[in-house]
């Protein structure tokens, strides 16, 4: 504290005061706090007091002067006079009218414009509705869906004259939506860091590459059907004649990044999307009969109408990592696409199984043989919920046996998308939320291998 705050001090708000009532002729109620006169307190003359107040005093209200408040009569009609305006000039207000940047008198005034010219309210209306779809709430990103209600209506209108057959028209789908996520990317976006995952000798593997490396793994790998069509093979035409002898997804993939001049970029969403289209083009023209054609992935082969459908679920779940990586949402497949690649991995499981079994990661149960090819043997009932959902009969003993429910020995239920990402190995198999009941070692056995599907 200090000494200035002792009795007789000056007090620092008496030259303000004092001066606020020079200047307004000492009229009362001027300057002071509470309705005072604006005097100091006695003796508060001293030195210092020609210095401004720290805290400017309060402006003083018509309140604290004791002066009756005017009348409404006195203030008069605060109405704004309504303006006398030419049409031309009330046209030319419409526009901001509609969008309510006039001042109440014009507003006024072509509102009531509006009630005697006909020409001026029709297109006072129309501005009124483009505006409005300036201000729509929800999001401007196109519904996914659009493009199949575009398709349908149009095919229902006019059928094509060559069709997509059904077992290519995932395949036809996904690689539109991943062109469609693609198609505004910057040089940023194209270098954005994507780790592919998957599932090997139940241990998980990783391997990191960019945007642009995973369309350089999609057009490699789409490459084993190019190729089973008899078209050109992208990779020979980008890594040279020394690598043709490069086989299955990651070979081809490994052979095509090391080879390549340069890292991956931009450049390579053409070549991918224009095989894209011919694939799809070239089995369109075979009418569907083609569909039986083998597909080598090196290790195993699969007809080509199964290769259209694990192609159109890698693209899935490969524009889900790139999706990831820029940080955009990514719907599933449309549930009738999403059906037919669950009925692919879910066909795949007893042949996988088998491959346990000869790698030594799984045993035959004690005390049971190998059923035969074509007879009932022990099964699991897998079930997928969800609008791609259904029901599967797997037999776990031989991948030539059929599935029996008299011989059913365990019950795994799992959401579509959720078996899906663990057959493409983005899902351990221990956080996979299932219901199950039955033979556990069973259940494990057939959960390990979805997760042995997939593959980079």
């Amino acid at each position: 504290m200090s000494g200035a705050e002792g009795p007789g001090a000056p007090d620092e708000h008496e030259g303000e005061e004092g001066r606020v009532d020079r200047a307004d002729g000492g009229r009362e109620g001027h300057g002071g706090v509470g309705g005072g006169s604006g005097r100091g307190p006695a003796g508060a003359d001293g030195p210092g007091s020609d210095r401004p107040p720290r805290i400017p005093t309060p402006r003083a209200s018509v309140e604290d002067g004791g002066l009756a408040l005017p009348g409404l009569a006195e203030l008069g009609d605060l109405t704004p006079a309504p303006l006398d305006l030419p049409h031309d000039v009330l046209k030319s207000l419409l526009g901001a009218w509609a969008l309510a940047a006039c001042s109440a008198a014009e507003t006024a005034a072509v509102e009531d414009h509006l009630g005697s010219c006909g020409s001026c309210a029709d297109e006072a209306r129309r501005l009124r509705e483009a505006v409005g779809l300036l201000h729509q709430p929800e999001t401007l990103d196109l519904d996914p869906g659009l493009r199949t209600r575009v398709l349908e209506s149009c095919l229902e209108r006019r059928p094509p004259h060559i069709p997509v057959p059904g077992w290519a028209a995932a395949y036809d789908a996904e690689t539109a939506r991943l062109d469609a996520l693609l198609q505004d990317f910057g040089d940023s976006e194209w270098h954005a860091p994507v780790r592919l995952r998957w599932f090997e000798a139940d241990a998980p593997r990783s391997r990191r590459t960019t945007v642009a490396g995973v369309i350089a793994h999609l057009l490699s790998v789409d490459g084993l059907v190019a190729v089973a069509l008899g078209l050109d093979d992208p990779l020979t035409e980008i890594a040279g004649v020394a690598e043709q002898h490069a086989v299955g997804p990651a070979g081809r993939t490994e052979a095509f990044w090391q080879t390549s001049h340069f890292p991956p970029t931009r450049s390579v969403r053409g070549p991918w999307r224009e095989q894209s289209h011919s694939l799809v083009r070239t089995v369109s023209f075979t009418g569907g009969h083609a569909g039986g054609l083998g597909v080598s992935y090196d290790d195993f082969e699969l007809p080509l109408h199964d290769a259209m459908l694990d192609r159109a679920f890698e693209c899935w779940v490969h524009a889900e990592d790139i999706a990831d990586a820029v940080d955009y949402p990514y719907p599933p497949p449309a549930p009738r696409h999403l059906n037919k690649m669950i009925d692919l991995a879910a066909r795949m499981l007893p042949a996988a199984l088998a491959r346990r079994r000869r790698t030594g990661l799984t045993s035959p149960p004690h005390g049971r043989h190998l059923g035969l090819a074509g007879e009932p043997g022990r099964s699991l009932r897998l079930e997928i919920e969800g609008a791609a959902g259904g029901e599967w009969l797997i037999p776990l003993d031989s991948p030539a046996a059929v599935g029996s429910a008299d011989l059913e020995v365990a019950h795994v239920a799992l959401d579509g998308v959720e078996f899906c990402r663990l057959a493409a190995g983005r899902l351990p198999p221990e956080e996979v939320a299932v219901g199950q009941v039955g033979d556990r070692e069973a259940i494990r056995h057939v959960l390990l291998a979805t997760a042995g599907l997939s593959r980079m």
